[in-house]
């Protein structure tokens, strides 16, 4: 299966915080993958800027060697990498000092597009905007790429969006989330709206409940700072799991643009219900036999900070009203799985009787690790002896469809990148989506704050609370297996 590479223009893409992890471990990889693909002309330039004290042979050695360790091997050619570190520079800056910015501004070439990537804390974030505006890098064909958190709260989410919307235009800004690159979840848009099989049942009438799964097995080490103070709900509900929530549960967008899109996940934000206290359960990983716990983690033994969260939400419109969504996000789980699991309901009458077992058609979309779309029908077991039922994939996996290749499909930075350069924001989140995100979970961390209770203890290893169970088993339903 080859996949179609359409080139971008000339560009200058300056990666403030280029050397930090993130541009070390996603964007540097992305960007050279993208070169080897024939998608980055040869008169572009990538820029790393930094407090770093490097020379440009000492940044290039220091791209050199994040390829080498991070890219598959077949990509990683000598020549390759040399012509792509032949478009690599390095200036040495910082976003509150005005030394460097002149001469960024001198390197920069004005009559092409120009992209920031804002890999750096958030706080930084307004001193950026301001710099490039003063020095004359703000207007014309200027892109601004910003990481999340896209704020603590709706307050400072509103304070960041005016502060950027002070010197850039709406257009210009692209709050990024990888998880909207990943290829299933765009996958998830084509199953839904270019398939007549599956739109006319994606609501309340055919489908059960939704599930929708983020477990890690990792702990929060290297990140306990900016963790202890956000938890799970700021980190992953409110953007990377609403998102998904936004995708699975909008309606047809009257065409596949940016506006139209972001439209429809904005009315579904907006159609949240409010999630009740007895909807919601919280937790933080225990120690276990070869694991530190989370108190020990991050410093502090009275922290209250949630490393796992389960709730039930709902959306009040037509299409989905009396249908729940259940969402889990959490640290130091059992297993390292993405999913979305639309279940539906179950046949009106079965003509096969009690002995044949009940089943349902589960159509699950994985994000990570393998991923992939699997369909679950029931059929009959073979063998004489009567009708019994039993459920089977229909999978398509992209590591076995592709082969070889699935090791050279885009990952999600490498086309959200080219999207900003394209100008698509398809796949960004625009400033009210943003802030109607805020505004459905600010309440729910309200409760809990009131209250001042602990999060509920867990095995690191494990599933999380057992309370999380009951968000199900009272509904009659139970959680799918987190697994690989």
């Amino acid at each position: 299966m080859a996949t179609r590479v359409i080139p971008v223009d000339p560009f200058d893409l300056v990666v403030f915080g280029g050397t930090g992890d993130l541009a070390r471990r996603k964007i540097l990889p992305a960007l050279y993958r993208r070169f080897c693909a024939g998608q980055i002309p040869k008169e572009a330039n990538i820029i790393g800027a930094a407090r770093s004290d490097f020379d440009e042979a000492g940044y290039r050695a220091f791209v050199r060697d994040a390829i080498t360790e991070l890219v598959p091997a077949i990509l990683c050619t000598g020549d390759a990498i040399a012509a792509f570190c032949n478009r690599v520079h390095f200036i040495q800056l910082d976003a509150r000092e005005d030394d460097g910015w002149e001469t960024l501004a001198q390197i920069i070439n004005p009559d092409r597009i120009r992209a920031f990537y804002f890999s750096v804390r958030p706080e930084l974030f307004a001193d950026l905007a301001e710099r490039l505006y003063r020095h004359g890098m703000a207007s014309g064909e200027t892109r601004i790429v910003v990481e999340k958190p896209f704020g603590h709260d709706l307050a400072s989410a509103c304070e960041l969006n005016a502060t950027l919307a002070h010197h850039f235009d709406e257009t210009q800004i692209y709050r990024i989330d990888h998880y909207l690159g990943k290829e299933t979840v765009q996958n998830l848009m084509a199953i839904r709206f270019a398939n007549m099989l599956f739109e006319p049942l994606w609501n309340s009438q055919y489908v059960d409940h939704i599930q929708i799964t983020v477990a890690e097995t990792v702990g929060i080490a290297g990140r306990a700072e900016y963790y202890d103070r956000a938890g799970a709900m700021r980190d992953m509900m409110q953007n990377h799991m609403m998102q998904l929530l936004c995708l699975i549960a909008m309606e047809p967008p009257a065409k596949f643009e940016p506006g139209a899109v972001r439209d429809e996940k904005l009315k579904v934000i907006r159609a949240l219900d409010d999630v009740a206290p007895e909807d919601i359960v919280r937790g933080q990983y225990d120690a276990s036999s070869d694991k530190l716990g989370y108190l020990h983690d991050v410093g502090n033994a009275n922290s209250t900070t949630e490393s796992f969260i389960a709730l039930k939400t709902g959306i009040s419109n037509w299409r989905w009203a009396g249908t729940p969504f259940y969402l889990r996000t959490g640290k130091r789980l059992k297993a390292r799985t993405s999913e979305i699991a639309v279940v539906f309901k179950d046949a009106p009458h079965s003509i096969f009787g009690a002995d044949a077992g009940r089943h349902a058609n589960i159509l699950t979309i994985v994000l990570q690790p393998n991923e992939g779309i699997e369909l679950g029908v029931t059929i009959k077991e073979p063998g004489p002896g009567g009708m019994r039922l039993i459920d089977v994939p229909l999978d398509m996996s992209f590591a076995e469809t592709l082969g070889p290749e699935a090791e050279l499909v885009p990952d999600a930075y490498e086309r959200l990148i080219m999207d900003v350069i394209r100008g698509n924001q398809t796949l960004f989140m625009r400033g009210d989506e943003v802030e109607a995100a805020w505004r459905w979970t600010d309440p729910i961390i309200a409760q809990w704050q009131e209250k001042g209770e602990k999060p509920l203890r867990y095995e690191s290893g494990s599933p999380g609370p057992e309370d999380a169970l009951g968000l199900m088993y009272r509904d009659g339903r139970h959680w799918r297996e987190i697994r690989e």
